[in-house]
Protein backbone atom coordinates (compact mmCIF):
# COMPACT_ATOMS: atom_id res chain seq x y z
CA UNK A 1 0.00 0.00 0.00
CA UNK A 2 1.41 3.48 -0.99
CA UNK A 3 0.44 6.34 1.47
CA UNK A 4 1.32 10.07 0.44
CA UNK A 5 0.69 12.90 2.40
CA UNK A 6 -0.22 16.47 0.56
CA UNK A 7 0.49 19.73 1.95
CA UNK A 8 -2.89 22.11 0.67
CA UNK A 9 -1.34 24.89 -1.48
CA UNK A 10 -3.61 27.81 -0.12
CA UNK A 11 -3.04 30.44 -2.36
CA UNK A 12 -4.69 27.63 -4.94
CA UNK A 13 -6.96 26.69 -2.63
CA UNK A 14 -11.05 28.58 -1.84
CA UNK A 15 -14.29 28.02 -0.98
CA UNK A 16 -17.05 29.73 -2.72
CA UNK A 17 -20.17 30.22 -0.44
CA UNK A 18 -23.95 31.19 -1.33
CA UNK A 19 -25.87 32.13 1.10
CA UNK A 20 -29.71 32.36 -0.04
CA UNK A 21 -32.77 34.54 1.10
CA UNK A 22 -36.39 34.35 0.17
CA UNK A 23 -35.57 37.66 -1.98
CA UNK A 24 -32.56 36.35 -3.48
CA UNK A 25 -28.96 34.69 -2.91
CA UNK A 26 -25.38 36.76 -1.66
CA UNK A 27 -22.31 35.17 -2.09
CA UNK A 28 -18.36 35.34 -1.79
CA UNK A 29 -15.24 33.04 -1.12
CA UNK A 30 -13.48 32.25 2.05
CA UNK A 31 -10.00 31.24 2.21
CA UNK A 32 -8.84 27.62 3.13
CA UNK A 33 -5.23 28.50 6.18
CA UNK A 34 -4.03 25.36 6.07
CA UNK A 35 -4.51 21.41 5.97
CA UNK A 36 -3.44 17.90 4.46
CA UNK A 37 -4.36 15.56 2.84
CA UNK A 38 -3.76 11.49 3.35
CA UNK A 39 -4.52 9.42 0.01
CA UNK A 40 -3.69 5.57 -0.25
CA UNK A 41 -3.02 3.61 -3.34
CA UNK A 42 -4.15 6.66 -4.95
CA UNK A 43 -7.19 7.46 -3.51
CA UNK A 44 -8.07 9.91 -1.08
CA UNK A 45 -8.37 8.17 2.52
CA UNK A 46 -8.05 11.38 5.39
CA UNK A 47 -7.42 14.39 5.85
CA UNK A 48 -8.29 17.80 7.81
CA UNK A 49 -7.86 21.83 7.39
CA UNK A 50 -8.44 24.70 8.74
CA UNK A 51 -11.02 27.38 7.06
CA UNK A 52 -9.67 31.36 8.19
CA UNK A 53 -13.52 32.92 8.83
CA UNK A 54 -11.51 36.27 8.97
CA UNK A 55 -11.29 36.05 5.11
CA UNK A 56 -14.93 35.74 4.27
CA UNK A 57 -15.71 38.27 1.63
CA UNK A 58 -18.66 39.05 -0.16
CA UNK A 59 -18.09 39.01 -4.41
CA UNK A 60 -22.51 40.15 -5.23
CA UNK A 61 -22.39 43.71 -3.27
CA UNK A 62 -20.65 46.43 -5.26
CA UNK A 63 -21.36 49.71 -3.02
CA UNK A 64 -18.24 49.53 -0.52
CA UNK A 65 -20.27 50.66 2.60
CA UNK A 66 -22.69 48.36 1.84
CA UNK A 67 -20.65 45.41 1.60
CA UNK A 68 -18.62 46.76 4.55
CA UNK A 69 -21.90 46.79 6.73
CA UNK A 70 -22.52 43.29 5.23
CA UNK A 71 -19.51 41.60 6.17
CA UNK A 72 -19.76 43.53 9.98
CA UNK A 73 -23.23 41.33 10.16
CA UNK A 74 -21.41 37.90 8.76
CA UNK A 75 -18.80 38.63 11.34
CA UNK A 76 -21.21 39.31 14.23
CA UNK A 77 -22.69 36.86 17.00
CA UNK A 78 -25.98 36.94 14.23
CA UNK A 79 -23.89 34.33 12.13
CA UNK A 80 -20.06 33.92 13.26
CA UNK A 81 -18.49 35.28 15.80
CA UNK A 82 -15.44 35.77 14.25
CA UNK A 83 -13.86 37.52 16.38
CA UNK A 84 -14.27 34.71 19.04
CA UNK A 85 -14.07 32.04 16.69
CA UNK A 86 -11.81 33.44 13.76
CA UNK A 87 -10.97 29.76 12.21
CA UNK A 88 -13.65 26.68 11.29
CA UNK A 89 -12.51 23.32 11.20
CA UNK A 90 -13.36 20.02 8.67
CA UNK A 91 -11.52 16.48 9.23
CA UNK A 92 -12.27 13.72 7.35
CA UNK A 93 -13.70 10.72 9.51
CA UNK A 94 -14.13 8.62 6.38
CA UNK A 95 -13.93 7.67 2.48
CA UNK A 96 -16.15 5.54 0.57
CA UNK A 97 -15.46 5.86 -3.22
CA UNK A 98 -16.49 9.44 -3.77
CA UNK A 99 -18.31 9.73 -0.63
CA UNK A 100 -16.38 12.01 2.05
CA UNK A 101 -17.66 11.92 5.64
CA UNK A 102 -16.67 14.22 7.72
CA UNK A 103 -16.98 16.50 11.23
CA UNK A 104 -17.77 20.05 10.53
CA UNK A 105 -16.61 22.52 13.41
CA UNK A 106 -18.18 25.84 12.88
CA UNK A 107 -18.46 28.34 16.31
CA UNK A 108 -17.15 25.55 18.48
CA UNK A 109 -19.76 23.43 17.42
CA UNK A 110 -19.30 20.25 15.53
CA UNK A 111 -21.48 18.16 13.63
CA UNK A 112 -20.62 15.12 10.87
CA UNK A 113 -21.44 16.41 7.17
CA UNK A 114 -21.66 13.93 3.75
CA UNK A 115 -20.69 14.98 0.69
CA UNK A 116 -19.85 13.75 -2.55
CA UNK A 117 -15.80 14.88 -4.31
CA UNK A 118 -14.03 14.48 -7.01
CA UNK A 119 -10.08 13.98 -6.49
CA UNK A 120 -7.73 14.22 -9.39
CA UNK A 121 -3.81 13.31 -8.78
CA UNK A 122 -1.34 14.83 -11.78
CA UNK A 123 2.32 13.92 -10.66
CA UNK A 124 2.63 15.74 -7.63
CA UNK A 125 -0.61 17.41 -7.54
CA UNK A 126 -3.60 16.84 -6.04
CA UNK A 127 -7.12 18.53 -6.83
CA UNK A 128 -10.02 18.08 -4.62
CA UNK A 129 -13.63 19.54 -5.45
CA UNK A 130 -16.89 19.12 -3.52
CA UNK A 131 -20.01 20.86 -2.54
CA UNK A 132 -21.15 20.61 1.06
CA UNK A 133 -24.68 22.09 2.02
CA UNK A 134 -24.62 22.94 5.62
CA UNK A 135 -27.44 23.41 7.80
CA UNK A 136 -26.26 27.00 9.67
CA UNK A 137 -28.44 26.58 12.80
CA UNK A 138 -27.02 23.23 13.58
CA UNK A 139 -23.95 26.10 14.53
CA UNK A 140 -25.80 28.49 16.52
CA UNK A 141 -26.34 30.63 13.29
CA UNK A 142 -30.73 31.45 14.29
CA UNK A 143 -30.60 34.89 12.43
CA UNK A 144 -33.93 35.28 10.71
CA UNK A 145 -34.74 31.51 10.55
CA UNK A 146 -37.76 30.42 9.69
CA UNK A 147 -37.07 27.42 12.32
CA UNK A 148 -36.78 30.02 15.59
CA UNK A 149 -38.75 32.94 14.39
CA UNK A 150 -42.41 33.69 13.02
CA UNK A 151 -43.62 36.32 10.54
CA UNK A 152 -40.24 37.31 8.73
CA UNK A 153 -41.82 37.27 5.13
CA UNK A 154 -39.49 38.64 2.55
CA UNK A 155 -36.47 38.47 5.74
CA UNK A 156 -35.97 35.04 5.95
CA UNK A 157 -33.34 33.24 5.27
CA UNK A 158 -32.74 29.87 4.45
CA UNK A 159 -30.81 27.68 6.62
CA UNK A 160 -28.79 25.81 4.32
CA UNK A 161 -26.04 27.12 2.54
CA UNK A 162 -23.79 26.21 -0.29
CA UNK A 163 -19.93 25.57 0.30
CA UNK A 164 -17.93 24.56 -2.37
CA UNK A 165 -14.56 23.37 -1.80
CA UNK A 166 -11.66 23.93 -4.23
CA UNK A 167 -8.51 22.24 -2.72
CA UNK A 168 -5.26 21.96 -3.98
CA UNK A 169 -1.89 20.06 -2.55
CA UNK A 170 1.13 19.10 -3.01
CA UNK A 171 3.19 16.09 -1.88
CA UNK A 172 4.78 16.78 0.89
Amino acid sequence: MKHQKFEIAVAQSNIDWTGRKVTGAHFGTIAVKEGTLSVNDGKLSGGQFVVDTTSIKILDIDDPATNAQFAGHLASDDFFSIEQYPEARFEITSVNDNHVEGDLTIKGITHPVGFDASVHIVGNTLYAFGKIIIDRTKYGIRFRSGNFFTNLGDTLIYNDFDLKVNITAIAA
